[in-house]
């Protein structure tokens, strides 16, 4: 027997991320990850979304940080010595949502968005799955 396949995520739709943005809706949570390794954060996600579920939370705001400071900007590189180097900062804004992709999330969370009023490309809205 093969495990069942993960559920697959939906993105928040426009009205959920207008209300939270507006603060129609309340976030029932908030983790902040600053300066954390990626290892810290990539656990201290995997506990929180397990735990707000636990809970019965709805919709929470991670917080990211937006990294760096205009020089590099994500993804970029830049030079020293006519060798590349990977911005270092603000790494944990591009791996947070790849890893809210993973199978192992995806029984915690439904969706996720920028989090448009709370920080914007520095935070991210994520809902949360109802427990089975």
């Amino acid at each position: 027997d093969t495990p069942p396949s993960p559920p697959s995520l939906a993105p928040l739709g426009r009205r959920d991320t207008k209300r939270l943005t507006r603060g129609h809706t309340e976030i029932d949570a908030r983790l902040d990850l600053h300066g954390m390794t990626q290892a810290e954060a990539h656990a201290a996600l995997r506990r929180f979304v397990a735990a707000a579920q636990a809970r019965g939370a709805r919709f929470v705001l991670v917080i990211t940080g937006k990294g760096g400071d205009g020089e590099a900007g994500p993804g970029r590189e830049h030079s020293r010595g006519g060798h590349l180097h990977h911005q270092g900062r603000g790494i944990l804004r591009r791996q947070v949502p790849l890893w809210l992709q993973l199978p192992e999330f995806r029984a915690y969370v439904v969706g996720f968005d920028a989090a448009a009023g709370h920080g914007g490309a520095g935070a991210l809205y994520v809902r949360i799955r109802r427990p089975r």
